[in-house]
């Protein structure tokens, strides 16, 4: 009897794939296909049955546009201190809008797809990037809203190429901010689901932690000037990737917006807010905040998948 030889005695046993093991990331390029498939599933069942549909990507970032408008517009007369007022506030409303269901649709994107993580394997980091990718898709729309009204107020006369480039920066930071947000929570949120909580208190800070319904320089004045704090707490205020993101959309929105009307002859308002110090540099400095935390969400999600099956 001739004993054929085994054909894989010679291959090592670390040079096997082992069944079931990620990647990390990487699988999300390999596994494109299905990338695509939940982000368009995400997309099409949000408004599924909806008389409205897509129309409601507009109507909720103008509802919350127009009462954080008349409150703080009109009732507090924060208008008074900021020119072209609603122009400021809309292009900081839809980032944090933009930051905001990212964040929180990738915290619970493990938990919402339970039944597929308990009986299938695939890259379980997929459904983070899906839910940031369709919250972006979702964003486009309100994007699209705020570039009319630019162009309404001669937005195009005003523009540079560094004002698009601070659009695209403004969304990368956001975007990859909030995947490797979502990525950590994601994972705790799997056997602690107190971190839909800590994400839900997160969210309502990030609203008026960020220059949105306010000027950077109050900050200043109010942490300098009155407190009497030292300046560092301003410049680590300013390295917020969410901070950077819509001083980001200012610069490239309103500033253009308005600067026309501030310069048109018998102007008698206030001037334009200064430009943050170090803009440039914040930028770059933000953008490798964003990438840090997206790699310790991504080293934390590693570390905690193995048992995703079992808690949930």
């Amino acid at each position: 009897m001739t004993i054929k030889p085994d054909p894989y005695a010679i291959i090592p046993r670390a040079d096997f794939d082992i069944p079931g093991k990620s990647h990390g990331l990487i699988d999300v390029v390999r596994w494109r296909y299905l990338l695509n498939l939940l982000v368009r599933t995400g997309v099409t069942t949000r408004y599924r049955n909806s008389v409205l549909g897509w129309t409601w990507s507009y109507v909720r970032p103008a509802a919350q546009f127009l009462v954080f408008w008349v409150v703080l517009g009109i009732f507090m007369k924060l208008d008074h201190g900021i020119p072209n007022y609603a122009v400021y506030l809309f292009s900081g409303i839809v980032v944090i809008n933009l930051f905001s269901e990212g964040f929180k649709n990738a915290t619970t994107s493990i938990v919402g797809n339970a039944p597929l993580v308990r009986k299938v394997f695939l890259p379980r980091q997929l459904f983070a990037v899906s839910a940031v990718i369709v919250a972006f898709v979702h964003f486009l729309p309100q994007v699209g809203l705020l570039l009319v009204v630019c162009l309404l107020m001669g937005w195009i006369a005003h523009i540079s190429v560094l004002s698009i480039l601070a659009v695209l920066a403004g969304m990368i930071i956001v975007m990859v901010f909030s995947l490797g947000l979502g990525l950590f929570f994601g994972a705790v949120n799997v056997r602690f689901r107190d971190a839909e909580n800590i994400v839900e208190l997160m969210l309502l800070l990030a609203t008026w932690a960020s220059p949105v319904l306010y000027a950077w320089t109050m900050v200043q004045e109010a942490v300098v000037d009155r407190l009497h704090w030292p300046s560092w707490l301003v410049e680590l205020y300013l390295l917020n990737p969410i901070t950077q993101g819509v001083e980001l959309f200012h610069y490239a929105f309103w500033r253009p917006a308005t600067e026309g009307m501030v310069s048109a002859a018998g102007y008698a308002g206030t001037e334009l807010v200064a430009l943050p110090p170090n803009l440039g540099w914040n930028t770059l400095w933000t953008f490798l905040i964003a990438v840090a935390t997206l790699l310790l969400g991504q080293f934390v999600f590693r570390r905690l998948e193995g048992k995703f099956a079992q808690d949930l």
